[in-house]
């Protein structure tokens, strides 16, 4: 099975499921910028319930990251104050720390390296590959000639699917319960970043994905 997903900030554990149950993933490279993705965001668990951490950007050839708001002070303090008290940050810090003081030009290049970080740290080892040119939508769910033939077809389509404001159905993804720090407060919060399961689940991570 293959799978075809957007590149993610630190994205939410309906990506990462993806990663760990498909036998190739394919990150689409090729696709223009589009507002209000997982992208250039991710969702965590706070005392104060949801809160979104966006990346600034500036459009152009490439998107690039901006410096404004000083973003990487702000994101960081808002990780360690929602999850200082979760079982597996101090654990896991010195390795998602560097995220947030690396300088990256592209936004593609932070959210792949993030990727490949938090998959070694789940310990999963996913195929991932990424697209030689823009793949169309194809309601059928296979790559069009747009794509490289080498790479075969029926290829699961997720980029639509794994969205924050527009979900599309996902009949592969049911949300389950996990701990989380501030379920008293706010009721279990589903499908959030994969930082909230990392930092509640620890090494069990995996058996969640």
């Amino acid at each position: 099975m293959q799978a075809l997903l957007s590149h993610t900030y630190f994205g939410p554990i309906q990506w990462y499921q993806k990663l760990y149950r498909y036998k190739t993933v394919y990150i689409e490279q090729h696709d223009s910028y589009q507002k209000q993705t997982y992208r250039n965001r991710c969702v965590i668990a706070t005392t104060n319930g949801l809160q979104a951490l966006t990346i600034p950007v500036v459009r152009g050839e490439g998107i690039r990251i901006s410096n404004h708001g000083n973003w990487r002070h702000l994101h960081w303090h808002a990780l360690m104050s929602a999850y200082n008290e979760s079982p597996f940050f101090e654990y896991y810090a010195d390795d998602i720390r560097p995220f947030f003081e690396e300088d990256y030009e592209f936004l593609y290049d932070l959210d792949l390296a993030a990727c490949r970080k938090v998959c070694e740290l789940i310990d999963i080892e996913p195929d991932i590959r990424l697209t030689d040119d823009f793949v169309r939508p194809a309601s059928d769910n296979e790559w069009h000639d747009t794509a490289s033939a080498s790479h075969g077809d029926g290829l699961h389509d997720f980029r639509e699917a794994i969205n924050p404001k527009h979900p599309a159905p996902d009949a592969d993804f049911t949300p389950r319960r996990y701990y989380q720090v501030y379920e008293r407060e706010h009721g279990f919060q589903a499908n959030l970043s994969i930082l909230d399961l990392l930092f509640n689940m620890g090494p069990e991570s995996v058996f969640y994905l």
